[in-house]
Order: structure tokens, then sequence, then C-alpha cells
């Protein structure tokens, strides 16, 4: 593949990467603190290609120059016929255009249930565990959050008060269903669940990946994640909502 070409798959990777960050499709792939780094990625492949189709066509011309300086003509169309045949282009090469096509045109989904039951929780031990904030309402918190104060905590900071909780279901081997989120370190591809066993007051039809936000109180039950053996805490359910996937279907927090 010669320069132009180069420069030509660099343009477009570089618009690629502007166009993920510039919308959602980027939150699939990684996290979204790292949406600065992105645009700039971007806009410096961008800036490279378009100095590489420059500096391409400024040493055309000063090949042609020194060319035409030459006394024999026959001398000079050898030379360009010689360079013509230098650097065959492998057509095989375009192939590498296929990922960034995919990148353009697919939006992968995000990691659901079967991921997640085949990972162990990523559920750790946080730092330390704030006060709720007032209201006799629900209070509104992450799955992580959420597993945090009650396999940690032990429930303290969680008693007597109602919590709702969104995530997507899944559904082990023997139908018992978690409320989960996959939280991401850096991008998709370590992305770890986060599980909360339901109890209580379920919808009668339960459907692996659908999202839910479901509004009950701390359990004090616990289990083992089969997997790596993490602490699963439950939460009893007093009702359940069926929502959209969320802007960011994942949860960067796990590891503050």
């Amino acid at each position: 593949m010669n320069r132009q070409s180069q420069a030509a798959v660099m343009f477009l990777l570089g618009a690629a990467l502007l166009h993920a960050g510039s919308t959602d499709l980027y939150l699939r792939y990684v996290k979204a603190g790292l949406q600065p780094l992105l645009l700039a990625s971007g806009a410096v492949l961008i800036a490279g290609a378009l100095a590489t189709v420059w500096y391409e066509r400024k040493r055309h011309r000063l090949r042609q120059q020194a060319h035409e300086g030459h006394a024999h003509e026959g001398h000079a169309h050898e030379g360009h016929a010689d360079e013509g045949h230098a650097h065959p282009e492998p057509r095989v090469s375009w192939l590498l255009l296929l990922p960034l096509l995919a990148l353009i045109l697919i939006a992968p989904p995000a990691l659901g249930s079967y991921s997640a039951l085949r990972s162990g929780t990523a559920l750790q031990k946080p730092y330390g565990l704030g006060p709720l904030p007032g209201g006799s309402g629900p209070v509104q918190l992450s799955v992580v959050d959420y597993a945090s104060r009650a396999a940690y905590g032990n429930g303290r900071s969680l008693d007597g008060r109602t919590v709702q909780v969104t995530g997507f279901l899944a559904l082990d081997g023997s139908g018992a269903p978690y409320l989960v989120r996959m939280a991401l370190n850096c991008c998709a591809a370590d992305a770890q669940p986060v599980k909360i066993a339901l109890t209580g007051q379920l919808p009668p039809v339960l459907r692996p990946d659908a999202w839910l936000t479901v509004t009950g109180s701390y359990s004090p039950r616990l289990s083992r994640d089969p997997v790596n053996n993490g602490p699963i805490p439950y939460l009893k359910v007093t009702s359940a909502q069926p929502v959209p996937v969320p802007h960011d279907p994942y949860d960067e927090t796990w590891n503050n």
C-alpha cells in the first residue's frame, strides 16, 4: 500500500473515531471518561493523513522538476517507468478497511447476561460508604452502590430505606434472577459483572437481558458467586418496571 493509500486509510480511521466519539457509539467500546482522548486521536489521525498527502504531492512536484531538468527526455521517461513499478500495491491490503467499515456501520450490543453468568462478580470492598441522601421517597442507587452497601456495610446505611436500582436481568441455570451491571475499568474488553440476587415480588415472566428498575429494600441474605466465590447480596423487590437500555449501559464506578 503506497503513501497515498495509507493516508486514505488514516483519514477514514480518524473520521470513524470522530464519528464514534461524537455520538453514543463510543460507549459500546470504552468508558465515558475516554471520550476526549478518542476525539483527540481521531483529530491527530486526520491531521497526519492530510500532512502525508501534502508531503507526497510536494515530493512529486520536486521529482517532476528534477526530471524536467534532465537533458535527455528518454532518460526521464525511463525513470518514470521504473518508479511506477518500484512499489506494487497488494490488493489484499485493502481488506484492512473491513473492520473500519464495521466500526462505522455496525454498533455492537452491550455485553449482557451470557457474559455476566460466565464471569465472577467484580464487586470490591469500597474505601468508604457515605450516608444516603435524606427524604422519605425511594433513593436511587447503582447496582455497584447497593451491592457494596449490602455486602460490605452490612446494610447499615440501607436499613429502613426504600431503594431503586436499574440493571439488566440474568437467569442462572436454575432460573434464579440477578440484576446485573457490567463494570468497566477501561473498555468493553475488560468488562466484568456486578450482580444482585433478587427476591420478593418479581414479574411473572422474566426475560434475560431485559432492563428493569426494581424498587425494594435491603435483605440480609448473601450468597457466593459460583465462578469466583465473590459476594452477591440480595434485594427484596416490591415492584419492577421495564425500562429502555440506558444511554451508557456500562457502570464504571466499581473500582472507585
